[in-house]
Protein backbone atom coordinates (compact mmCIF):
# COMPACT_ATOMS: atom_id res chain seq x y z
CA UNK A 1 0.00 0.00 0.00
CA UNK A 2 2.79 2.35 0.93
CA UNK A 3 4.48 1.60 -2.40
CA UNK A 4 1.28 2.45 -4.30
CA UNK A 5 0.99 5.75 -2.42
CA UNK A 6 4.60 6.61 -3.27
CA UNK A 7 4.04 5.82 -6.93
CA UNK A 8 0.90 7.97 -7.02
CA UNK A 9 2.72 10.93 -5.38
CA UNK A 10 5.66 10.51 -7.73
CA UNK A 11 3.29 10.42 -10.71
CA UNK A 12 1.43 13.53 -9.48
CA UNK A 13 4.75 15.30 -8.90
CA UNK A 14 5.79 14.64 -12.50
CA UNK A 15 2.39 15.85 -13.74
CA UNK A 16 2.77 19.10 -11.76
CA UNK A 17 6.20 19.64 -13.34
CA UNK A 18 4.80 19.01 -16.81
CA UNK A 19 1.85 21.31 -16.10
CA UNK A 20 4.20 24.01 -14.78
CA UNK A 21 6.48 23.66 -17.83
CA UNK A 22 3.43 23.95 -20.10
CA UNK A 23 2.37 27.18 -18.36
CA UNK A 24 5.88 28.61 -18.67
CA UNK A 25 6.00 27.78 -22.40
CA UNK A 26 2.56 29.32 -22.92
CA UNK A 27 3.64 32.47 -21.08
CA UNK A 28 6.83 32.79 -23.15
CA UNK A 29 4.97 32.32 -26.44
CA UNK A 30 2.39 34.89 -25.36
CA UNK A 31 5.07 37.48 -24.61
CA UNK A 32 6.80 36.82 -27.92
CA UNK A 33 3.62 37.10 -29.99
CA UNK A 34 2.36 40.19 -28.18
CA UNK A 35 5.66 41.98 -28.63
CA UNK A 36 5.86 41.17 -32.36
CA UNK A 37 4.96 43.82 -34.89
CA UNK A 38 1.91 42.58 -36.75
CA UNK A 39 3.15 44.01 -40.02
CA UNK A 40 1.28 47.30 -40.04
CA UNK A 41 3.52 49.76 -41.79
CA UNK A 42 4.21 53.17 -40.35
CA UNK A 43 3.25 55.91 -42.77
CA UNK A 44 5.36 59.08 -42.91
CA UNK A 45 2.94 61.93 -43.80
CA UNK A 46 5.82 64.20 -44.86
CA UNK A 47 6.22 62.01 -47.97
CA UNK A 48 2.72 62.75 -49.29
CA UNK A 49 3.02 66.33 -50.59
CA UNK A 50 3.72 66.32 -54.31
CA UNK A 51 2.21 65.32 -57.62
CA UNK A 52 1.09 61.70 -58.04
CA UNK A 53 -0.04 59.89 -61.20
CA UNK A 54 -1.92 56.67 -62.02
CA UNK A 55 -2.44 56.37 -65.77
CA UNK A 56 -4.30 59.55 -66.77
CA UNK A 57 -5.45 60.28 -63.19
CA UNK A 58 -3.53 62.82 -61.08
CA UNK A 59 -3.60 63.92 -57.46
CA UNK A 60 -1.62 66.85 -56.07
CA UNK A 61 -1.09 67.21 -52.33
CA UNK A 62 0.29 70.50 -50.99
CA UNK A 63 2.03 70.72 -47.60
CA UNK A 64 -0.68 73.08 -46.28
CA UNK A 65 -3.36 70.34 -46.46
CA UNK A 66 -4.89 71.44 -49.75
CA UNK A 67 -4.68 69.87 -53.15
CA UNK A 68 -6.50 69.02 -56.33
CA UNK A 69 -7.26 66.11 -58.60
CA UNK A 70 -8.09 65.58 -62.27
CA UNK A 71 -8.34 62.91 -64.94
CA UNK A 72 -7.09 63.62 -68.45
CA UNK A 73 -9.31 60.78 -69.73
CA UNK A 74 -12.29 62.99 -68.82
CA UNK A 75 -10.76 65.81 -70.91
CA UNK A 76 -9.91 67.77 -67.75
CA UNK A 77 -6.63 69.66 -67.42
CA UNK A 78 -4.65 70.59 -64.33
CA UNK A 79 -6.02 74.14 -64.54
CA UNK A 80 -9.58 72.74 -64.32
CA UNK A 81 -8.82 70.29 -61.48
CA UNK A 82 -11.19 69.63 -58.60
CA UNK A 83 -9.97 71.22 -55.37
CA UNK A 84 -9.74 69.30 -52.14
CA UNK A 85 -8.49 69.43 -48.57
CA UNK A 86 -6.70 66.44 -47.10
CA UNK A 87 -5.48 64.97 -43.82
CA UNK A 88 -3.31 61.94 -43.19
CA UNK A 89 -3.46 60.49 -39.70
CA UNK A 90 -1.50 57.26 -39.18
CA UNK A 91 -2.63 55.37 -42.29
CA UNK A 92 -6.04 57.04 -42.74
CA UNK A 93 -6.21 59.49 -45.63
CA UNK A 94 -9.25 61.76 -45.76
CA UNK A 95 -9.90 63.82 -48.86
CA UNK A 96 -12.63 66.47 -48.73
CA UNK A 97 -13.54 67.35 -52.31
CA UNK A 98 -14.85 70.87 -52.80
CA UNK A 99 -17.64 71.09 -55.39
CA UNK A 100 -17.41 74.44 -57.19
CA UNK A 101 -20.97 74.73 -58.47
CA UNK A 102 -22.92 73.61 -55.40
CA UNK A 103 -20.35 74.57 -52.77
CA UNK A 104 -20.79 71.23 -51.03
CA UNK A 105 -17.99 69.20 -49.56
CA UNK A 106 -17.70 65.47 -50.29
CA UNK A 107 -15.49 63.52 -47.86
CA UNK A 108 -13.72 60.36 -48.97
CA UNK A 109 -11.75 58.12 -46.64
CA UNK A 110 -8.98 55.71 -47.63
CA UNK A 111 -6.44 53.43 -45.99
CA UNK A 112 -2.88 54.13 -47.12
CA UNK A 113 -1.10 50.84 -47.71
CA UNK A 114 2.20 52.22 -49.02
CA UNK A 115 3.86 55.63 -49.09
CA UNK A 116 7.45 56.17 -50.13
CA UNK A 117 9.32 58.89 -51.99
CA UNK A 118 8.32 57.25 -55.29
CA UNK A 119 5.19 55.12 -54.65
CA UNK A 120 1.81 55.82 -53.07
CA UNK A 121 -1.02 53.31 -52.66
CA UNK A 122 -4.37 53.52 -50.95
CA UNK A 123 -7.63 51.61 -50.85
CA UNK A 124 -11.19 51.73 -49.60
CA UNK A 125 -13.94 49.11 -49.48
CA UNK A 126 -14.54 49.34 -53.21
CA UNK A 127 -11.25 49.95 -54.99
CA UNK A 128 -7.56 50.71 -54.72
CA UNK A 129 -5.17 53.09 -56.41
CA UNK A 130 -1.45 52.88 -57.06
CA UNK A 131 0.45 56.07 -57.91
CA UNK A 132 3.96 57.06 -58.83
CA UNK A 133 5.44 60.45 -58.05
CA UNK A 134 5.66 62.92 -60.95
CA UNK A 135 8.69 65.18 -60.90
Amino acid sequence: MYLCTLLIYEYLGKMRKIKFATYVCFLLFSVVFISCDLGEKKIDPSLLPGKWKQGTFYEVYKPDGTGYTWDEADDVTENEAQKMRWTLDENELVQIHLMEISGTEVPKSYTVTELSSTDFKYKDKYSSRSFTRVK
